[in-house]
């Protein structure tokens, strides 16, 4: 047995001190080459880089407007509700970043503030809305409008020129605007308009109303809005509609659609 452990003992170290030799150099080769996959070249990590931030600009130019679902007009915080007519009115301004995201333009920067209008009629005969009358007066006794397409177009074709309704017995030709108003923001005003003619029985229409405020710095504190000119089925018109925007303002934000 001695002669045994003479025998095997300097084999046994000699394979232990090869095995320790070994072993660190396969463990760097080993996590240098992990290194090595990890790390791309700088051209190609350049060109990975390029066609991510490529992704997400064709991502957000092809994003399309999407009209926000209405909800019944009594649920928005600023609305006035007629009972007796079975008739709710409710606006809900998009004053914020988050909110305005879902257009392509921020038309805050341009001195539009839109606001979701939503006319919820619940009675059992049409309201019709052809001859509606919208208005936004400001704390200062202002009063505003809510413009037309082509009104939003001019501003946004030219920023710093002050805008003009047009006087011509019969609307211009749509085409791309020279400026820089593409089709598609065209199309998104366009489409974001309120139009509904009329609201037909247990419905709610909606869209929004985009109105002026570039010269003023605070529009909606103390402001309110009024709706005239909306009939019931034999003709008759409604009491006129108010809404304070202080209701808005001072509703919690969990309770703002």
């Amino acid at each position: 047995m001695r002669s045994c452990n003479l025998i095997c003992g300097p084999d046994r170290a000699a394979r232990f001190a090869l095995t320790a030799s070994y072993n660190p150099r396969m463990h760097n080769a080993g996590l240098q080459k992990s290194v090595r996959t990890l790390m791309l070249p700088a051209p190609r990590f350049a060109a990975v880089c390029a066609f991510v931030l490529l992704c997400c600009l064709v991502a957000i130019a092809a994003r399309e407007f999407v009209m926000p679902a209405a909800h019944p007009a009594r649920t928005y915080p600023a609305h006035d509700d007629h009972p007796t007519e079975k008739v709710v009115v409710a606006v809900d301004p998009y004053d914020v970043e988050d909110k305005a995201s879902i257009f392509s333009v921020n038309y805050r920067t341009y001195g539009y503030m839109p606001v979701f209008f939503v006319v919820t009629n619940e009675g059992d005969q049409p309201v019709s809305l052809v001859g509606m009358k919208a208005q936004l007066n400001t704390k200062d006794r202002s009063k505003l409008f809510p413009s037309t397409t082509d009104d939003v177009v001019r501003r946004l074709s030219h920023p710093s020129r002050n805008d003009r309704p047009n006087t011509l017995p019969i609307p211009l030709p749509k085409k791309e605007v020279k400026g820089g108003v593409s089709r598609k923001v065209w199309d998104e005003i366009e489409q974001a308009q309120f139009g509904a003619r009329a609201v037909e029985p247990h419905s709610t229409a909606r869209g929004f109303l985009f109105f002026d405020i570039a010269d003023i710095s605070n529009p909606l504190a103390g402001a309110n809005f009024y709706l005239m000119g909306v009939h019931d089925a034999k003709g008759n018109e409604l009491m006129y509609f108010e809404i304070p925007l202080e209701k808005y303002l001072s509703a919690p934000e969990a309770k703002r659609p």
